[in-house]
């Protein structure tokens, strides 16, 4: 109640309004939430405000952004939905009502806001983290063991030579959840490092190219392990598929948000409908066995069904920063295909060839050819872009074949050095 009552003072109503006098009889809510979850919470608000009828407009995030930029912003009162990149954005063009959620009166340990070191809502209070999902590696236990394979339980595991050709990897220019995990091994390993993992993985990686692809792999047993969204590998254990999801230590858990337009014709029912999906009635909801969501309120996992991982309880160091990666996505994504996905089989021939050199020049014991084998591997892997000029790049036609040009070059030397490597310590 004390949050409903922040809110509803957030947009200029006096506390009990909601109360004293009714909502609006009508209420829009644009969201790309799938109907199992939306439709539980529709049922539950209008319960809880009889006379106010929730109407929502589904939508993907691409297709929300032209709709709340619009005249009068389509009438819609209330945006919810998984789109890390719009919020700030909209934010910044000034079409989110402030929610006043950094008031001192706040009660931010119910609803802290941030999980560890990792901020979920957005500090200057114009829309606030509504649920968590959590990045992780999906496995199939019996797979791996039956093949006396390694379980990765870290991003770096899943380039161990043991596991080529058995993990599965998500396209970021396909896979909606894609680019944020790309991200997040970015932001954990650094993006010089973060690339040269990245290609290592996928080098030998079954690359999916639809949202399940991966959870779907590994739980055919087609694949032993790939990282993932963990609703997906939760849904698939809910279906008796033989997977876990594990949390490497230097995770993110990426928030859904929930914000009132700048133009919202029902204010009173749109602060009304943000502070029940804010509330520990509707945060429970999504426990619901047909959702599997994970709640931004800790007071509510006492109420989790058995098996439940809780965020806030194995939050680490680790402090992803959600508007930097937002502002890069699209290079990411790019980038992933001009070093991967165009140039799989390629980059998976020379990594072998370089190894090989590695493994030619550490017999030889001299450091001169250790070095130059390194050299290689850095040519091999190198990024195009700087992490700097990556933020808010616009890709273009030109840029990517200016891209693609540059790793041919660049990989056309790491194979000759890797052959002079051979040569000099006397290995076909």
């Amino acid at each position: 109640m004390r949050l409903r009552a922040l809110v509803v003072l957030a947009m200029g109503i006096l506390p009990g309004a909601l109360h004293a006098e009714p909502l609006e009889s009508s209420l829009l809510v644009l969201t790309s939430y799938p109907d199992e979850l939306v439709a539980r919470f529709e049922a539950a608000f209008e319960r809880a405000n009889p006379g106010t009828d929730l109407r929502v407009l589904w939508k993907t995030g691409r297709e929300a952004m032209p709709i709340l930029r619009g005249a009068d912003q389509g009438g819609v009162d209330v945006y919810w939905t998984p789109a890390l990149r719009n919020f700030p954005l909209l934010r910044d063009e000034g079409r989110l009502r402030p929610l006043d959620i950094a008031s001192p009166e706040f009660d931010r340990e119910a609803l802290p806001g941030r999980i560890g070191a990792q901020t979920l809502s957005d500090p200057s209070g114009r829309f606030e983290a509504f649920e968590v999902a959590g990045y992780g590696i999906v496995v199939n236990p019996a797979y791996l063991a039956d093949r006396g394979l390694p379980t990765p339980r870290r991003w770096a595991d899943l380039a161990d030579p043991a596991l080529a050709g058995h993990v599965a990897f998500p396209v970021p220019s396909r896979v909606g959840f894609a680019p944020v995990l790309v991200d997040i091994i970015l932001q954990a390993e650094g993006w010089t490092a973060g690339w040269t993992l990245l290609q290592r993985i996928a080098a030998g990686a079954e690359l999916a190219d639809r949202g399940p692809g991966v959870g779907d792999s590994v739980a055919s047993g087609r694949r032993g392990a790939g990282p993932t969204i963990d609703f997906q590998a939760l849904n698939a254990q809910a279906d008796g598929k033989p997977v876990e999801i594990l949390y490497p230590e230097r995770t993110a858990w990426l928030p859904a948000h929930i914000g009132v337009t700048a133009a919202a014709p029902h204010p009173k029912a749109a602060a009304a409908f943000v502070a029940f999906a804010l509330s520990e009635e509707g945060q429970r909801i999504l426990f619901h066995p047909d959702i599997r969501r994970h709640p931004v309120r800790p007071a509510v996992y006492r109420d989790a069904p058995a098996g439940t991982g809780n965020p806030f309880a194995a939050a680490g160091a680790f402090a992803y920063e959600t508007e930097r990666g937002s502002r890069r996505e699209p290079a990411v994504a790019a980038l992933f295909d001009a070093l991967i996905t165009r140039r799989q089989d390629e980059l998976r021939e020379l990594l072998a060839l370089l190894d090989k050199a590695r493994r030619a020049a550490a017999r030889t014991g001299d450091p001169a050819l250790a070095a130059q084998a390194e050299e290689a591997l850095a040519l091999a892997t190198a990024v195009p872009v700087t992490e700097e000029e990556a933020a808010g790049l616009a890709v273009t036609p030109a840029l990517d074949q200016h891209w693609a040009e540059r790793i041919g070059k660049a990989r056309a030397a790491a194979a000759d050095t890797a052959r002079a490597v051979l040569a000099a310590a006397k290995e076909p």
